[in-house]
């Protein structure tokens, strides 16, 4: 059954919409929900890539919590994996220099995923990226036992769940899933506003596994090392490297608690841009020599403050913070733009649509403009910071509160469709009987 015009919402009579279809000669609701789920799932629960948690309870909550933030604003997940990204291939550059330029990428994304932790007679704490890199310019680790330390690439992919078949088959599903609706649209025939949400997921599917191809996926047990001796001095700087204890395995009750899995992980440019504010407030005033500083001058400079702080501990609410990298990129940036306003900006696809009711009509019109709207302002601030004394607390906070109001009326608007749509969206075209068809 074909049909060579769309209809919309000012030429289609309300009492003429169909709810739920059986499988036909066309295509029935069944068939739309399944290919648009699969491909759904494609782009939120397989793109995932969590940190590890030895914690069993942990490690599934949170990989819980980033299905569903990438469920609900996957524009987040898309521009954490870009930034993800930079960071690995600024460590793998540095610990190219002491390593002959064996380092590489993969086992970068390892270090930053929390893949290597030094015992305590406590239990384990993680080794952060600066001070592998620390250890290894100061000549405490050899690189030539990364093998003992389960850092050798062979020994990282053998633990990772990922592999390219099924990266490529995940692919290879969205593709066809895009063409499909681009057949649809070619033959005339309209889309459910289901195709449409599932279709702005693509892009930002494709950004973040762009970005994390290379990075190892779903692993349990990270690799466990003894700290080499270190004096006082030595041993003082290291731990002062440290981004945050929170993620650490000693039994501490921070670390125990379930608010950990939904926390990000801290990265080398948060904790730059905090010590730069830290130092920034404490000009002027006298200040101890720190222990170590005298020794090792380069540290502070390269690596962060010596200070023994917190990453987390600063005043206000962090709800977003960029890598200075990316976001000063002339290219790299305008294109996480792009993409993370591409998300809302697809489902004006089902501008047209006819929904069961007016009002729906309008609230899923409304919520895509707002969406649009206040993603694009919120991606224009490089670090948006909350505190109650600021005079733009308001806005600050209104700004993600509005995405996330028009996020759930377009999530439940999408799947309320269901009840009554426009009959044309179960017409099919011929190509889509062929064996080519994989949903």
């Amino acid at each position: 059954m074909t049909t060579e015009s769309q209809n919309t919402t000012d030429s289609i009579d309300h009492s003429d919409l169909v709810g739920w279809m059986p499988e036909t000669q066309g295509r029935g609701t069944l068939t739309l929900l399944a290919s648009c789920l699969a491909t759904i799932m494609l782009c939120t629960w397989i793109v995932i890539h969590p940190r590890i948690c030895t914690r069993r309870k942990h490690r599934s909550l949170h990989k819980l919590a980033l299905w569903v933030k990438t469920i609900i604003a996957p524009e987040f997940i898309a521009v954490e994996a870009a930034q993800e990204w930079i960071q690995a291939r600024k460590v793998a550059k540095e610990a190219s220099k002491t390593t002959n330029g064996e380092f590489c990428i993969v086992q970068s994304f390892y270090l930053g995923m929390f893949g290597l932790q030094n015992r305590t007679c406590y239990g384990t704490k993680i080794m952060w990226p600066n001070q592998f890199l620390w250890l290894l310019n100061q000549g405490l680790l050899d690189w030539k036992d990364r093998k003992e330390w389960g850092l050798s690439v062979d020994n990282i992919k053998d633990k990772s769940n990922s592999d390219t078949t099924g990266k490529l088959f995940a692919t290879s599903q969205v593709v066809w899933f895009v063409a499909q609706c681009i057949m649809r649209v070619s033959n005339g025939l309209p889309l459910a506003p289901l195709e449409a949400m599932t279709l702005s997921y693509v892009p930002l599917f494709a950004v973040a596994y762009l970005h994390w191809w290379a990075k190892p996926r779903d692993i349990e047990t990270p690799s466990e090392i003894n700290l080499p001796k270190m004096t006082l001095e030595q041993l003082t700087v290291f731990e002062s490297l440290a981004l945050d204890d929170r993620f650490d395995n000693e039994g501490m009750s921070k670390q125990e608690s379930l608010w950990v899995v939904w926390t990000l992980t801290p990265r080398l440019f948060e904790r730059e841009a905090l010590d730069r504010a830290r130092d920034k407030q404490s000009q002027g005033q006298s200040r101890a020599p720190l222990v170590g500083r005298n020794v090792l001058p380069f540290a502070a400079k390269k690596y962060a403050c010596l200070d023994p702080v917190d990453a987390h501990e600063e005043q206000g609410t962090v709800l977003a913070h960029w890598d200075p990298e990316l976001y000063h990129s002339r290219i790299m940036w305008p294109l996480c733009c792009l993409a993370g306003l591409s998300f809302p900006a697809l489902h004006l696809i089902s501008w047209n649509s006819a929904f069961p009711t007016l009002i729906e009509t309008w609230l899923w019109r409304t919520a895509t403009i707002a969406s649009m709207g206040s993603m694009l302002l919120f991606m224009q601030v490089e670090r948006l910071v909350v505190k109650w004394c600021d005079p733009w607390t308001i806005l600050k906070i209104l700004l993600p509160s509005t995405y996330m109001v028009g996020r759930s009326v377009l999530l439940v608007g999408t799947f309320a469709a269901l009840r009554a749509m426009d009959p044309a969206v179960y017409d099919t075209y011929t190509v889509s009987t062929y064996w080519l068809h994989i949903m």
